[in-house]
């Protein structure tokens, strides 16, 4: 791990971006983001002042090219972390601009990163919504196309212009600032039970839970992968039944007033091989750790 690393987060007002900009953050790593939202309500959520501080952001559309180019070049950028997108309701809502940003910007980042001559493996975030509910590259949503085109991309920007890069496909990232998408259910929840109101997680079965610190770590190592290749991993961790989860919460927060659907994921319950090596943090130390921090900021 070098010092003069200089990374540049996409979507770095999201949830799993701003706990990529924290865990830089906590690095002593220059980092600067880049979100068209200055919403940075995520970032303050689970950064002190201090750490807050250390992160700069640029305001701007993640497919402008010409910003891209600037921001690489003035901050001298070494290792990219791509992971602005618009999730599956959003693409839903509207289909042009969730091609926009998660089609047309991750073709922009890959472009500004061959101009720019990043060295390093582009790490990006692909989605277990390519798959099917029988694990199939075959995806049920406009959301799940796109990734399927991002991993397209990244693998003709290697094989056309050299540019190496390193994708992952989470499942269910759950933690602190998890409050939209999907699979945001089981977050949700936790915030109405802090919150002393009633929640209902629209879907149930048994999936893979992946809490936020470890899928922001993993990131940051695949842009520190050796350079060679267009590669993509699925994300491991425990697959959890969802029973499972809203007994936790109800030990964690008593009282809690939780229910679930018993409604499949169209993904299967687990991902299959190859799988990204990381560390996994314990399911109930990260169930433990998202009630502790969403008490703190409810007081």
């Amino acid at each position: 791990m070098s010092s003069d690393e200089s990374w540049l987060v996409t979507g770095i007002n999201g949830c799993i971006g701003a706990w990529v900009g924290l865990t830089l953050a906590k690095e002593d790593k220059r980092v600067v983001g880049l979100d068209r939202s200055d919403r940075n309500y995520r970032l303050r959520l689970i950064c002190t002042p201090e750490q807050l501080a250390r992160i700069g952001v640029v305001n701007g559309d993640v497919a402008d090219l010409d910003l891209l180019e600037r921001t690489l070049d003035e901050h001298a950028i070494t290792h990219v972390v791509h992971l602005a997108a618009l999730q599956v309701p959003f693409c839903r809502a509207d289909p042009t601009g969730g091609a926009h940003v998660n089609v047309v910007g991750t073709a922009a980042v890959f472009e500004a990163a061959q101009r720019h001559g990043l060295s390093t493996s582009l790490s990006y975030a692909s989605s277990a919504a390519v798959y099917d509910a029988d694990g199939l590259i075959n995806a049920a949503s406009l959301y799940g196309v796109y990734k399927i085109a991002t991993e397209g991309i990244a693998r003709i920007f290697w094989q056309d212009n050299g540019v190496a890069s390193l994708g992952l496909r989470p499942l269910v990232v759950y933690g602190p600032g998890r409050d939209q998408g999907m699979t945001a259910g089981p977050t949700q929840a936790i915030v109405a039970a802090v919150a002393g109101e009633p929640y209902n997680i629209a879907f149930g079965g048994r999936t893979q839970l992946q809490y936020t610190a470890d899928v922001a770590r993993a990131f940051i190592a695949a842009a520190r992968m050796p350079a060679d290749g267009a590669t993509v991993f699925n994300l491991g961790g425990p697959d959890i039944a969802m029973s499972e989860v809203v007994s936790t919460i109800e030990q964690l927060v008593p009282g809690a007033k939780i229910t679930f659907d018993d409604v499949h994921l169209p993904f299967p319950p687990r991902l299959p091989e190859p799988v990204f090596p990381m560390n996994v943090t314990p399911f109930a130390i990260g169930m433990s750790e998202t009630v502790e921090i969403l008490r703190r900021n409810l007081q």
